[in-house]
């Protein structure tokens, strides 16, 4: 395997105080002068469906940190400081999602109405509603993310094929600490006393969530790049959701189980193993390998 070198910067930060040693990464992505409406060639739904989710990441990831910040005052101290730990990486994620979003939105001026239809929707979640609801909501998109971070892992070789490096990374990066915080939001709702049908719950309203805007937003960018009446890229999409949901949801299912906690599942080996490349002295990491096909 052959690792790009990095044009990724990061800021590498310990908390203290916890039982284990928990990195905080700055990391830092700059697109200049290129087209983010299809940065996957080969694939170009992939580019469709992955940029939907990146603009989510603006409105759902700061309600999650400010529903996690509410909580921090009852916790006992380790699980205040991992939970703090998650906040940061939650809100590192998101600033560098609103840079990627902008030159995309830039690019694709109609994907201004439905990230207006994201703003109302985190807007009503998080007005007059319990803590105990935005908690469990906040961890069940945990479990929604972990998996599909597996997923998307397992089938790496396939989506990112020839794909550009950077815009890889940064969508990997994100996935990559979502499998490394996965037990925090379970552990935060666990400890307040939520019950497992709430968390259930939380799960699937955020997994329905994710589904209606990758659905909304990927209309508009498949109009944008002519593929809105192409039915190999329909039928893509719905091979990738099929394969996607058999990962995701005996996961989800498996978090109404009493027996069931997080850190039980089995991590993605590459994206652990990654992260791990993180080189302290000069505060970069590698990009993301990405396959590229044989030149004859």
């Amino acid at each position: 395997m052959i690792w790009v070198e990095a044009r990724v910067v990061v800021d590498s930060v310990v908390a203290m105080g916890t039982t284990t040693s928990l990195p905080l990464r700055r990391v830092t992505f700059d697109y200049p002068e290129r087209s983010l409406l299809c940065w996957t060639p080969r694939i170009p739904e992939v580019s469709a469906a992955a940029n939907s989710v990146s603009l989510m990441m603006p409105f759902v990831e700061p309600y999650l940190a400010r529903t996690l910040r509410r909580t921090l005052p009852d916790l006992p101290d380790d699980l205040a400081d991992q939970t703090r730990w998650l906040i940061d990486q939650e809100i590192a994620h998101q600033r560098q999602h609103r840079t990627f979003n902008r030159q995309l939105v830039a690019e694709i001026p109609a994907l201004t109405k439905v990230e207006s239809m994201m703003r109302w929707v985190f807007r009503r979640l998080e007005t007059n509603r319990p803590r105990e609801f935005s908690v469990a909501f906040a961890a069940g998109s945990e479990t929604v993310a972990y998996s599909i971070a597996r997923w998307t892992e397992a089938n790496a070789s396939e989506l990112f094929m020839d794909a550009d490096p950077l815009a890889t990374t940064l969508f990997m990066w994100h996935l990559a600490e979502e499998v490394e915080h996965k037990s925090v939001a379970f552990d935060v709702h666990q400890a307040l006393g939520g019950s497992r049908f709430k968390y259930l719950l939380g799960a699937i309203l955020s997994l329905l969530i994710l589904g209606f805007f990758t659905v909304s937003s990927s209309l508009v960018m498949l109009n944008a790049q002519g593929r809105l009446r192409n039915p190999m890229s329909w039928w893509k999409l719905l091979r990738w959701g099929v394969s996607l949901s058999f990962e995701v949801l005996p996961n989800v299912f498996a978090a109404g189980l009493k027996s069931h906690h997080p850190s039980e599942m089995a991590d993605p080996i590459s994206l652990v193993s990654w992260l791990r490349l993180y080189d302290d002295e000069s505060s970069t990491m590698p990009m993301w390998w990405v396959p590229t096909t044989a030149v004859a």
